[in-house]
Order: structure tokens, then C-alpha cells, then sequence
């Protein structure tokens, strides 16, 4: 997810360089989209292009059922996409940002990771994207910070579930 640009386009171009046919899920920074898959197809690979709400869990479900279509097999989730507004003070966090953070940056992953599990194979591995504010904290970035908490003791969480399955 948000392997469009940023991390997620390093992170997409890195596995293509190395073999992997890639699918990029974003929400709606179609050339942004467009530029990557430019990028992986120049080394050789398969991008595809899928443009939704991963907040939304039937926008995960849809996602996955068009990779396995397209490629068969999931053997990697990145889950990388992120949202981020800078305030000053909580008072100015509005129950909406608030929400649409919580949906994005940690809503997705759970969402993302339920719909990929009947596909994911002994070896399989989910990467989860975390940041240095969910030990540290931010005074402007409240809510992004405590999503950032939140992923990285549900990346803990799922690591200790899937432990048995080897994923």
C-alpha cells in the first residue's frame, strides 16, 4: 500500500530490481502511480495499478482479489501507506482527521492483512510501516503518533499469531 511514491516507491522499485512483480495500491495520485509502474516495468517486472480507500475494507478486498487475479500468489504485503496532518493543538484535531488517520494508517493494515491471509504461504511476510514518533511522540502530530504506536504493537501482536503458519 502507497507504493506510489516516498518509501512505498523505493520500497516497490527495490523488490522489482531484485525480481518481484509488484502491485501498487494508492488512493488517487494517478501519475504519481504511473511513474512507479514506469520505473518497475523498466526493470523487467509486472506492476499493477490498483486506486482505492484503504480505509475501507471492502477496498481491500477488492485490491486483493485483482492481484490474485492478475498474479496468483501474494507472497509479500507491504503495508506502508500513511497519512499525516501537522496541528498545533489537539483542540484543532477534528473528530473527521482523527478518524480518517486511524482509517488509513492502522484501519488499512488490519484490513489488508485479514484479506491476504487466505494467500499467504509458510515463508510469506508482512511488512508494516512504523515510525520513530510511536516511541517518541510528536507535540504537532498527535494522532498520526498514536496510530504509529498502535501499528507497531499490532505488527508485534500479528508476528506472535502467524509465528505457527511461519509467516
Amino acid at each position: 500500500t502507497g507504493g506510489d511514491s516516498g518509501i512505498g516507491r523505493a520500497v516497490s522499485v527495490a523488490f522489482a530490481k531484485e525480481g518481484a512483480d509488484v502491485a501498487i495500491l494508492y488512493l488517487d495520485e494517478h501519475q504519481d502511480a504511473e511513474a512507479t509502474k514506469t520505473i518497475v516495468e523498466g526493470y523487467g517486472r509486472s506492476c499493477l495499478l490498483i486506486s482505492g480507500d484503504i480505509g475501507l475494507e471492502s477496498s481491500c478486498q477488492v485490491a486483493v482479489k485483482n492481484v490474485m487475479n492478475k498474479f496468483g500468489r501474494i507472497d509479500i504485503l507491504v503495508n506502508n501507506a500513511g497519512e499525516q496532518h501537522t496541528q498545533e493543538s489537539i483542540e484543532y484535531i477534528t473528530s473527521e482527521q482523527l478518524e480518517h488517520t486511524f482509517r488509513t494508517n492502522i484501519f488499512s493494515m488490519f484490513y489488508m492483512v485479514k484479506a491476504c491471509m487466505p494467500y499467504l504461504k509458510a515463508g510469506s511476510s508482512i511488512i508494516n510501516t512504523s515510525s520513530i514518533t510511536a516511541f517518541h511522540g510528536h507535540k504537532k502530530l498527535l494522532d498520526y503518533s498514536a496510530t504509529k504506536g498502535a501499528i507497531t504493537v499490532f505488527t508485534r501482536s500479528l508476528a506472535l499469531s502467524l509465528v505457527d503458519k511461519e509467516i
